[in-house]
């Protein structure tokens, strides 16, 4: 564990307080993974824990815990919950989607509350100890994702708990266990019912696990495309339009994720509606018998779009990103383009963007890969350019000059 993690479960136990690595970082270092982050559960109150680091602030409101802030990153710390009382919450009467969850409560209780048995192992560093109140270590031995309890109550409390089954089950090569996986299928409604941000956030991080093809393939099996992101069926209907295998995106962004090279958000929610957008523009040039102008092409892409960004909640910024990402995609389409005009668009705000998609699309369907050679070089050559203009750094007079 990196040393602040020890030096934040020492000092929370100092002070007399119950204090334990938890959740998926646990999982992972019981894999022999290297976790992405580290979480601490304590029964400290979020107050309480900002008055022993005075580097740390409050954050949340439906879930309030502290973050606690160190030159090389952020720590989590979150006061043991259990399950709310149905007077607690502000949902619709009959409803278990969880509003709040500030309810605090023991360790036991923390992990009855949590998704599934093997996000609710508790490391003690008093006594290295490894605390299992659901039968996760079993589970992490059978290679198995275990709902806690119910599946039905779990999942309506909180329908993003069937994205996260998805995800944890291609991510660690893992099944889904039989009565959780039925769960699933009998709720997936449910996720029309989540908060659009938390969804949005977890698409995201679905994309950016290394493993989105096979986590989309069991939401695929499951019924979760059809309520969440329809648009994937345009993956396997753009193959059989002769626009190539654009199912292929989705592993082709597994395998740049795994080699670190750096996509933005805007770029991959982009490549996911890429199909949706071809297809629309394929339907409409059909109609009119022609090549469609750059206008039309804006208007086919905000239209493709539009149901998704209802869907979705993505940042105002991020969305004006995969818009224009498509929309560059598609000049990068175009022909004859002559090495002066292309290095002038490479210049564009959007081209990092619409560059990324291109590289996805040669990549996933083998075709266009000269044309991608030039728009790099275009790139690199008004990268160049721009670092040539730029306006040398001015010396402070505190030097030796």
């Amino acid at each position: 564990m990196p040393s602040n993690v020890v030096k934040v479960l020492y000092r929370l136990n100092k002070a007399g307080f119950k204090a334990y690595l938890v959740g998926g970082s646990v999982r992972d270092l019981m894999l022999g993974r290297e976790p992405k982050d580290f979480d601490i559960g304590t029964d400290a109150k979020p107050a309480e824990i900002r008055r022993l680091f005075r580097n740390s602030r409050i954050i949340g409101r439906r879930f309030r815990l502290a973050h606690i802030y160190f030159q090389d990153g952020i720590i989590e710390a979150a006061t043991f919950r259990r399950t709310p009382e149905e007077d607690e919450q502000e949902s619709a009467p009959d409803e278990l989607l969880i509003t709040s969850d500030n309810t605090f409560g023991t360790p036991r209780q923390d992990a009855f509350r949590r998704d599934f048995t093997i996000n609710a192992l508790f490391y003690n560093i008093d006594d290295f100890s490894v605390l299992d109140y659901v039968g996760g270590i079993r589970d992490l031995e059978d290679r198995i994702v275990r709902c806690i309890g119910d599946p039905g109550i779990r999942f309506q409390e909180d329908p993003v708990r069937m994205m996260r089954a998805c995800e944890f089950a291609a991510r660690l090569g893992f099944t889904i266990e039989p009565r959780t996986r039925d769960g699933v299928v009998e709720w997936a409604d449910e996720l029309s019912k989540a908060a659009p941000a938390r969804i949005t956030e977890e698409l995201i991080q679905l994309l950016r696990c290394g493993h989105a093809g096979s986590a989309i393939q069991w939401m695929l099996d499951l019924g979760l495309v059809d309520v969440l992101l329809p648009e994937v069926l345009d993956m396997v209907s753009a193959e059989a339009q002769g626009l190539g295998d654009l199912g292929a995106l989705l592993p082709v962004i597994d395998t740049r994720m795994a080699e670190g090279e750096e996509i933005s958000d805007s770029a991959l929610v982009a490549a996911v509606l890429l199909p949706t957008v071809l297809l629309a523009r394929g339907r409409k040039e059909a109609k009119l018998r022609r090549p469609l102008s750059r206008k039309e092409v804006v208007t086919v892409v905000q239209r493709a779009t539009r149901d998704f960004l209802q869907r979705f909640s993505l940042a105002k910024a991020k969305a004006q990103g995969m818009l224009e990402a498509l929309i560059g995609f598609q000049r990068l389409c175009e022909p004859g383009w002559t090495p002066a005009r292309r290095r002038r668009y490479a210049g564009d705000t959007s081209f990092p963007d619409a560059l990324s998609l291109f590289g996805l699309m040669v990549e996933a369907t083998g075709q266009g890969r000269e044309e991608l050679e030039e728009w790099q070089e275009a790139g690199r050559l008004a990268a160049a350019e721009r670092a040539k203009s730029k306006p040398p750094r001015r010396r402070g007079r505190g030097g030796g000059g």
